[in-house]
């Protein structure tokens, strides 16, 4: 639940509501509890906007043996999920992304990028020190403003698969869901459920 001392939250705690009552603990954002969300799911929370969703576009690890599988029956060059139904693409509302910084884990594969956010797409309350318009930039200008879309091993043959938009299953039914973003999720989740170990 976003409440808590900072970051984007949707209201703040009043006193007495910043601790847990079933277990005491200090509540809010993962970051200020020393569980970094990167350490769980490979991305960090980045940015946010409610205009229009954006495209993304593949990076050269998606053609590595590793993970060229995940985009089978995809273009090298197609641009991924400029349609949907939440503002019009696949990504949009909340991004997440790769950042070794962060925590993501270092066998990570970046595997596509979000790119044309609008400048009402703005990085995250929690990375901002100063809240002086022009200082950060909306979408056109800050390059933190992007949804990331990763894939890596886990230890005893497990995996994870990333697209870091929160408006990602707004695109998979376009088209009766014969889209690439579709085709790229399906992909994922069949190697998942083969049999085996993953490339």
């Amino acid at each position: 639940v976003r409440k808590g001392e900072a970051g984007t939250r949707a209201w703040t705690a009043n006193p007495g509501e910043y601790n847990n009552a079933f277990d005491g603990k200090f509540g809010g954002m993962w970051r200020a509890r020393g569980r970094i969300p990167t350490k769980v799911c490979g991305l960090t929370f980045t940015a946010y906007g409610f205009d229009v969703s954006s495209y993304y576009r593949r990076e050269p690890d998606s053609k590595r043996p590793e993970c060229s599988w995940i985009f089978e029956g995809v273009g090298e060059d197609e641009i991924i999920g400029d349609f949907g139904l939440v503002g019009g693409g696949a990504a949009g509302l909340e991004l997440d992304r790769y950042d070794l910084e962060f925590g993501t884990p270092h066998n990570a594969y970046l595997l596509a990028r979000s790119e044309n956010h609008t400048n009402l797409m703005l990085q995250v309350n929690e990375e901002i020190h100063f809240s002086v318009r022009g200082y950060y930039g909306g979408g056109t200008e800050n390059p933190m403003v992007r949804a990331d879309m990763i894939y890596y091993k886990t230890p005893k043959d497990g995996a994870l698969f990333a697209p870091g938009s929160l408006s990602w299953c707004g695109s998979l039914s376009y088209n009766s869901y014969n889209n690439n973003v579709s085709k790229i999720l399906e992909n994922a989740i069949r190697g998942f459920l083969k049999e085996g170990p993953l490339p």
